[in-house]
């Protein structure tokens, strides 16, 4: 069974059980990307749902639609952010028009859903029209960068939420190692003592500043130009419309969420999503980091480092028995990889507006959207499945600091740097223990070097 629907091009046959149209057929057809549609962004099908029930609202307020169709209209959007026909939504995130595509296929499956609630067949749009009425006084170029920045504030605070988890695993972590003396590095050598503790509490810190920095680029993208239509100028809407509807969708969100004073400038804009780019390489620059020392501070486990041990999760290899990799910090680190190459993606598509459109959007949402679930699921998988069964043997590593020239830093208030360099070199040729130099040449008294050489003055404040 099927219906008949027409558009500019023509007429095509559409399935009798779909609630899409012509218009989401013909870009089905046409754009066959990357194989992710817009119902598998919850966050976008609930924000275009949003977008409408708000703009019905608001129509009928203004005496432009009629309260059946409102209502029916609001009846089928409700439904939609609850989860119905998600599966509806079959437009390639990533697709030409500048979003057209998606608000086309948002428009035809809010009308048919609500022919339905006013009890007609699917395709009667002589009485409820996609165009006519759910697209009321909007333009894909005010409704899809709308929908695209409500989305991203829904997606970021379940990404905060991962983020939580994983600095909560290295405070935890952190707490755990509070009493575990070990050596410091810099660039890949002894420096100076601190506590494991230290260097893991480090890493959560490191996360807690980029939550904090996510969280400051939500007031921009809570800044919309509804209303302004096809270029800003909001041509065949009513004036009032844009801020009415802000109105009702800030009741349907509960988001603070204002106009833009400018909606010309907003339309072609698209700097909040800039923001959120490189937030996200921010966040996945210092991730990677983390990755790659976790590695390092595992690596041998007899021939490297040796510092902690990672939980072993999968064998390592098909030929060397017993080799097991840091395969989740390997995992996390690709990911990072993934997230850094998708801000050029959206520095170009941002960059590469011309005029009062930038018709670009629809790559800028789908790098994003992706670079935040795999985040997401990269942090999770860091916590659940390798911080928080890291262990550390505090005997190994209380002995590499008792043979490593670096504490001979602790040493210059007492015998100057020039005599802690000769110290370190003659450890460093013959092998023998700061400690034990230091006596021979009777260049401090014992009593005065165990307490420079002690935890407290070797460890400062982290003692």
């Amino acid at each position: 069974m099927s219906r008949t629907e027409h558009d500019l091009i023509g007429d095509r046959e559409i399935p009798e059980s779909a609630y899409w149209g012509v218009h989401t057929l013909r870009a089905v057809e046409n754009f066959p990307i990357s194989g992710r549609q817009i119902g598998q962004s919850a966050e976008l099908v609930a924000a275009l749902a949003a977008i409408k029930e708000a703009a019905a609202k608001a129509n009928e307020e203004l005496g432009h639609l009629a309260p059946a169709l409102a209502e029916a209209i609001a009846r089928a959007t409700q439904d939609i952010r609850e989860g119905a026909l998600h599966d509806q939504f079959i437009v390639d995130l990533v697709q030409g028009g500048a979003g057209t595509s998606s608000n086309m296929n948002a428009n035809e499956v809010i009308a048919n859903l609500a022919l339905e609630h006013l009890g007609h067949a699917k395709g009667d749009y002589a009485l409820l029209h996609p165009n006519e009425h759910v697209n009321l006084g909007q333009s894909t170029n005010d409704v899809y960068p709308s929908a695209l920045k409500i989305a991203l504030v829904f997606a970021l605070r379940r990404l905060d939420s991962a983020m939580d988890e994983i600095e909560h695993a290295f405070r935890e972590r952190a707490h755990a190692f509070a009493g575990i003396i070990k050596m410091g590095r810099t660039q890949l050598q002894d420096a100076v003592p601190m506590t494991l503790g230290q260097e893991f509490a480090s890493f959560a810190t490191m996360i807690a500043a980029e939550r904090h920095a996510l969280r400051r680029i939500e007031a921009e993208l809570c800044v919309l130009n509804l209303g302004g239509t096809a270029i800003g100028t909001g041509i065949t809407a009513d004036p009032r419309l844009g801020e009415l509807t802000v109105v009702h969708l800030r009741q349907i969100t509960r988001l603070d969420l204002t106009l833009a004073e400018d909606r010309i400038a907003a339309t072609q804009d698209t700097g909040a999503f800039v923001s959120v780019s490189s937030g996200l390489k921010r966040l996945a620059i210092k991730l990677s980091k983390i990755a790659n020392d976790l590695r390092l501070l595992s690596s041998g486990p007899r021939a490297g480092f040796g510092d902690i041990a990672l939980p072993a999760k999968q064998a390592g290899s098909s030929i060397m028995p017993g080799k097991v990799n840091p395969v989740i910090p390997e995992v996390v680190n690709q990911v990072c990889f993934e997230v850094i190459g998708a801000d050029v993606t959206v520095t170009l598509a941002a960059e590469g507006g011309q005029l009062q459109l930038n018709a670009f959007e629809p790559v800028i949402y789908a790098s994003l959207e992706r670079s935040i679930r795999h985040l997401e699921h990269a942090m999770q998988t860091l916590a659940r499945n390798c911080v928080s069964g890291i262990t550390a043997d505090a005997g190994a590593l209380r002995h590499k600091v008792e043979q490593s020239i670096g504490i001979v830093t602790a040493l210059t208030p007492y015998i100057g740097y020039v005599r802690a360099t000769e110290v370190a070199k003659r450890a460093h040729e013959t092998g023998l223990g700061v400690a034990r130099i230091v006596l021979d040449e009777q260049l401090m008294e014992k009593d005065t070097l165990d307490a420079a050489l002690s935890a407290s003055a070797v460890l400062g404040n982290a003692a």
